[in-house]
């Protein structure tokens, strides 16, 4: 482990020193064999896996939002959770393609700028970190000043964890105290190799904008469709358990609930035996006012219990309820409940039949959460085709909760903390953020003709391992924490030579100071030759 303290970090100039050390930390890890990649990547899940449950009660404590018990299960998806799901997948030895007569070699990005939001902090940074590993990129974190602490603290876990294991000082480093001058610094230099934005529409819009690769996602507003197949007990329990999940802070959770009329007596029934509180017309105004004063969100009810909304809402509800369904007529964009609620708060509007449902699903999709995802409860595979092909979504979950659905913890999606909402959505990304979206590939294509042979390159790699520890960052000479460097005899002898010269020639150049400052600058040029 580094025994150098990392730096708070809060001027833009200062974005430099982060993205040099991230850069040679880079270009040291991008040697390193595939075997170990894996020590390293194992290492950091162990140690991110041990400490869920510490982190999601800070993270619950410092931002106010969600619930601990759910986000701890966040923290494992996004740690181990995310190893076993890429087991035997490799992002390091180059690839054979005999018939093509193709080589890909693996090139990873460099250095990853990942910006992680104040919803879902530390399992951003687990999951974020983890990718960045998996494919021998650098990674600097970048939190969310309401989630800074927690995300500082665990991004710090991780880098002592990968250093330990044989991973380069540096590979991992976070902002103890991130601006948005400085943010907008390390967006904008030329040393971040890709920018990972994961937080609201403005990070994202400023990510695509810095001039350097960037993947962002947009916006979430869920339509979900109980159509008159489905199994309404299942639905409803499901509709309540994800609804409520770390109260709703995932931006796949679900916005509103379109309900075909033949069920919809029997679903309200249903979700309010699993929990749900199901309102009256004034009272539904009443959340309205609450929630969208001025017709904007109140960011106050992000990530909090039902029962405590309803409470500051002026509602009387039961202590125990998890979510509240506010029915509304028509989706439109000036109804308040058809936008992004971030809350377990759900609209609920009534359709006649499944035609009108996708209609209404559609509807809701343009007024916000264009190329993100959508769900609905049925058992007509012709419904659920239809649905995908006309709700303009790139995911679409079925007999499922949508909060754990999309995000690929109770499907076979990726599992992910970022969700790409493609070209629908004005998003470089499609699909749910992957190890393989890190890292490019060099193609060695040899000629058609089968006159010209290929030669054989199985178990050819121009990787090896490291099995002895990697030299420590380098330290600037003007900084007064490095350790005193060790240099060759004879470097030691031309200093002195050196001091006792200066010394005949001026007062004062011949002291201890004056040679230990020539000392580190001639040690820190041999190690830059030596690297370089």
């Amino acid at each position: 482990m580094s025994d150098q303290p990392q730096q708070i970090v809060t001027a833009p100039g200062a974005a430099g020193h982060v993205l040099e050390r991230a850069r040679w930390a880079a270009r040291a890890y991008a040697s390193y064999s595939a075997s170990d990649v894996d020590r390293i990547v194992r290492a950091v899940a162990d140690v991110a896996h041990a400490h869920a449950e510490k982190y999601a009660e800070w993270a619950v404590r410092e931002t106010g939002f969600g619930v601990v018990e759910h986000k701890v299960r966040k923290n494992q998806a996004c740690s181990r959770g995310i190893v076993d799901t890429y087991a035997g997948q490799d992002f390091t030895t180059p690839r054979v393609r005999i018939d093509d007569k193709i080589v890909e070699v693996p090139r990873p990005a460099g250095v990853v700028l990942a910006l992680t939001p104040s919803t879902n902090p530390v399992a951003t940074v687990f999951f974020k970190v983890i990718l960045a590993l998996m494919t021998r990129n650098a990674v600097v974190v970048s939190p969310h000043p309401m989630a800074k602490e927690c995300c500082h603290d665990a991004a710090q876990l991780l880098a002592r964890a990968a250093v330990e294991a044989g991973a380069p000082d540096g590979i991992v480093q976070s902002i103890a105290e991130p601006t948005i001058p400085l943010v907008e610094a390390l967006m904008a230099d030329v040393r971040t190799n890709v920018i990972l934005a994961t937080g609201g529409t403005g990070v994202v819009r400023a990510a695509y904008s810095s001039g350097n690769p960037a993947i962002g996602v947009g916006p979430g507003n869920v339509p979900v469709l109980v159509d008159a197949t489905a199994d309404v007990r299942a639905a409803a329990q499901r509709l309540v358990e994800s609804k409520a999940f770390d109260n709703s802070v995932l931006c796949t959770n679900e916005s509103v609930l379109i309900a075909e009329e033949a069920v919809a007596d029997q679903l309200v029934r249903e979700m309010e035996r699993a929990g749900a509180a199901v309102l009256g017309a004034d009272d539904a105004q009443r959340l309205r006012d609450y929630m969208f004063p001025d017709g904007r969100l109140n960011v106050g009810v992000v990530g909090k219990d039902a029962s405590w909304i309803a409470q500051q809402a002026g509602i009387r509800v039961g202590a125990r309820t998890k979510v509240l369904v506010a029915p509304f007529a028509t989706a439109v964009p000036e109804e308040p409940l058809t936008h992004e609620k971030l809350s377990p708060v759900l609209g609920m509007i009534r359709v006649p039949d499944a035609a009108a449902g996708i209609a209404t699903a559609r509807a809701i999709i343009r007024i916000a959460g264009a190329g993100h995802s959508a769900a609905i409860h049925s058992t007509d595979p012709g419904t659920v085709m239809r649905y995908a092909a006309e709700v303009p979504v790139l995911r679409v979950s079925v007999n499922v909760g949508n909060s754990t659905g999309s995000s690929g913890l109770d499907t076979n999606l990726a599992p992910t903390m970022t969700i790409g909402t493609g070209f629908v959505g004005r998003s470089a990304l499609g699909e749910n953020l992957q190890p393989k979206h890190l890292v490019d590939w060099t193609r060695i294509a040899y000629n058609s003709d089968p006159a010209e042979a290929m030669p054989a390159y199985a178990g050819r790699s121009p990787w090896h391992d490291h099995h002895t520890p990697v030299p420590a960052y380098p330290r600037p000479s003007n900084d007064e924490r490095a350790p005193r460097a060790q240099a060759p005899a004879h470097v030691d002898a031309l200093i002195d030579r050196i001091g006792a010269r200066t010394a005949s020639g001026g007062a004062g150049t011949g002291d201890a100071a004056f040679r230990e400052q020539v000392r580190r600058l001639v040690v820190e040029e041999l190690s830059h030759l030596i690297k370089g």
